[in-house]
């Protein structure tokens, strides 16, 4: 895990290449079929250009549209193992009444069927790394598939701009800072992607609960449960709250997690700003995520777990596959 934080940078060479790429029909919307560190990517995406009309499928099957509608859509099934079954199976289905499909992944059935059926397809480098530690390479193939090449240019920039290294003290410092706790993440709607990414890698490389929220939402519901009272303080104590802050949201958003940072402060919550800093957007955005890699490497670290594995969810897999439920 180590390694792949520190060549992280490495993954922005990756040019990819379709397979099959006469096959590829553009289209005005885009669904993704993607579990887990599978569509992570796409959520980047969403977040930086909102203009795409994309759709994230995280479930078996596909959404239930239109015949016109799935007439003008491209349905793009993406897994880093290429062997997810929820996607396989939205694949299948889509399959099965002629959609125009197309695949990413590294290797598995996916790639076997893109093979077989003629589907464009890019097959990633399998570096034999966790899915979520190829957010690179996925998030270069997403946009060469769907041909934003302006995005695809600036990605390729980050291999001479982001430093892993120089933000391995900060994660080890902010590490030792959650010790006992429980993290909850917080950003604008803007950058809900990227909170997102964090509690993803505090859950599976940190093996801890964390959970993550997002500006103004949050200030209609969540914040409530944590109006600290003597009969509730208890159940309070055990979160540490991480606000990433950036200085391109809203205004309005901004003054928002102002207030609510002395609102949970005053309420004796642990709070730590984060800003996001770097010269662009696909910069600041990367620049956190290593942080939260390395904060999510020394969380495990400290308490003396596998940081890499995800064992949980191999047995949940396995026991899916049996027959004893």
């Amino acid at each position: 895990m180590k390694k792949a934080i520190l060549n992280f940078a490495k993954q922005f060479r990756y040019n990819p290449k379709i397979a099959n790429k006469e096959n590829l029909k553009k289209k005005k919307q885009i669904i993704v079929l993607g579990m887990g560190g599978s569509h992570l990517a796409t959520d980047l995406i969403l977040n930086i250009n909102s203009k795409y009309k994309i759709t994230v499928h995280s479930d078996y099957g596909f959404p239930n549209l239109e015949e016109k509608e799935l007439a003008k859509t491209l349905i793009i099934a993406s897994s880093y193992s290429g062997n997810t079954e929820e996607v396989i199976d939205g694949l299948e289905k889509a399959l099965e009444q002629n959609l125009n499909c197309a695949v990413i992944a590294t290797g598995g059935k996916l790639i076997e069927i893109a093979k077989e059926k003629n589907l464009p397809y890019i097959q990633m480098p399998d570096d034999d790394i966790q899915p979520r530690s190829a957010l690179g390479y996925s998030l270069r193939a997403f946009l060469k598939l769907i041909g934003m090449r302006d995005e695809f240019k600036q990605t390729g920039e980050l291999k001479k701009i982001i430093q892993p290294k120089e933000l391995e003290n900060q994660g080890k410092e902010l590490a030792e800072k959650l010790k006992g706790s429980v993290p909850v993440i917080y950003a604008s709607t803007n950058n809900k992607a990227v909170a997102y990414n964090w509690k993803i890698k505090l859950n599976e490389t940190g093996k801890i609960p964390a959970f993550y929220n997002f500006i103004p939402r949050l200030n209609h519901n969540e914040m409530t449960g944590f109006d600290v009272k003597e009969v509730t303080k208890n159940l309070s104590d055990k979160f540490y709250f991480i606000f990433l802050k950036d200085n391109k949201d809203d205004e309005r958003n901004i003054k928002r997690m102002e207030i609510l940072q002395k609102l949970y402060e005053d309420r004796g919550l642990k709070v730590e700003i984060l800003e996001l800093t770097g010269d662009n957007r696909f910069a600041k955005i990367f620049n956190s995520l290593i942080l939260a890699d390395w904060t999510a490497f020394y969380t495990a670290e400290q308490y003396g777990l596998e940081p890499e594995q995800v064992p949980m969810v191999e047995e949940f897999k396995l026991q899916m596959s049996s027959n004893k439920y």
